[in-house]
């Protein structure tokens, strides 16, 4: 039996999105004028309802996308492109050392081209952004901060409300990716005061896919793609009926299981750090707080073990977890988050979804337990 704690990575879809997905998966196009493609249409238009309600803003403001990478790359390129048409100087974009490579690499690949210029914010030691530090940031020029609701790797919360008024009030469009968010914390677009807000369905019981650019109304913003100028404009193509219908439902879903979610998951994910608290050279990493901490994830740095043996050990015992984010080509490599905090170890991100039990937790700190010593037994020059 694998015991399954990478939910970080993607979640497994709740029975109710993926009924709604089979039933709409052979829908018309959703743009046809004939009967099956306004049937269609009515499910894309009560899925985008759907959403807007779980976060709390305009069905209008809800833009559906393949994912989180696109939702992400459409507001930081978007809002870029748009600031140049209508701006002689140059655009400064604020980020962070710790955002998902969603956020930073077309970032980086919009100040390489000289598109912008950029700014990243280191967080502290436990992964969280400082918003005064984000705010001195700013300058005349800037037109862009994208911080990210919580941590991917690490599972810091960062306080993104502190941010939209004070950017607001000086004309800065404010992006956040919440992709890791949904699933345990309330995320809610008009009292954080967001532009922009990246989501995606996988991560939180929806199906792999399809994910919600919110874009607020009014925002300035160039389209990645032009074609038939779907979702007014801002990501033409077809529409997937199931695919969003799905997420619709699983917005539902999540939103009316999280207060109970998040707290069976704090007691898990407690559980599963304390079991393996006093091994030799194993540290828990992120915030100490628990309010700063999603309560679905245990990152730990790991002495004396490599990122490979660790994996496969794991995997081979029938524990399936990862060193880090899982946005890669499947290549471990470094982690850009860890380096960025100054953790020293082999990472390990363990991470808690809506399927997780009391016995996957108990069999993942026997596995634990057995591993890491065995591991850093030839380190040690133990025979």
């Amino acid at each position: 039996m694998q015991t399954y704690l990478d939910h970080a990575a993607t979640t497994p879809p709740r029975p109710e999105a993926r009924d709604a997905l089979l039933a709409w998966l052979e829908a018309a196009n959703a743009s046809s004028t004939h009967a099956a493609g306004q049937r269609a249409r009515t499910v894309v238009e009560e899925a985008r309802e759907q959403v807007a309600a779980g976060l709390r803003c305009s069905p209008h403001e809800v833009v559906f996308t393949s994912g989180g990478t696109e939702a992400d790359n459409l507001a930081i390129k978007g809002i870029v492109w748009a600031a140049r048409e209508r701006r002689a100087a140059v655009p400064h974009v604020i980020t962070t050392a710790v955002e998902h490579p969603a956020v930073l690499a077309p970032a980086r690949w919009l100040a390489d081209r000289g598109d912008c210029t950029l700014t990243v914010i280191v967080p502290d030691a436990e992964g969280c952004v400082d918003p005064s530090s984000v705010l001195e940031a700013v300058t005349d020029d800037t037109v862009l901060v994208s911080v990210m609701a919580a941590n991917n790797e690490l599972g810091a919360v960062n306080d993104v409300a502190a941010l939209g008024d004070p950017l607001r009030a000086r004309g800065v469009a404010l992006h956040t990716d919440a992709v890791q968010a949904m699933a345990t914390r309330d995320v809610d677009v008009g009292d954080w005061g967001v532009d922009a807000m990246a989501l995606s369905a996988h991560k939180f019981g929806g199906p792999q896919g399809v994910g919600v650019a919110v874009l607020r109304r009014g925002l300035p913003i160039e389209p990645l793609a032009h074609g038939g100028g779907q979702d007014r404009g801002v990501r033409s193509g077809t529409f997937a009926a199931g695919l969003i219908a799905a997420c619709g439902v699983a917005v539902t879903a999540a939103v009316a299981d999280r207060p109970v979610l998040a707290v069976r998951l704090r007691e898990l994910s407690d559980r599963l750090a304390d079991g393996v608290a006093d091994l030799d050279g194993v540290r828990r990493d992120g915030p100490r707080d628990p309010a700063a901490r999603l309560a679905s994830h245990v990152h730990l740095s790991i002495q004396g073990v490599s990122t490979e043996a660790l994996t496969l050990a794991l995997d081979g015992a029938g524990v399936a977890a990862s060193p880090g984010a899982a946005c890669g080509s499947g290549a471990a490599s470094a982690s850009s988050v860890a380096e960025a905090v100054g953790l020293t170890g082999t990472p390990l991100r363990l991470s808690l979804g809506w399927t997780t039990t009391r016995d996957d937790i108990d069999r993942a700190v026997d596995v634990l337990r057995d591993t890491i010593p065995r591991l850093q037994a030839p380190e040690r020059g133990v025979a």
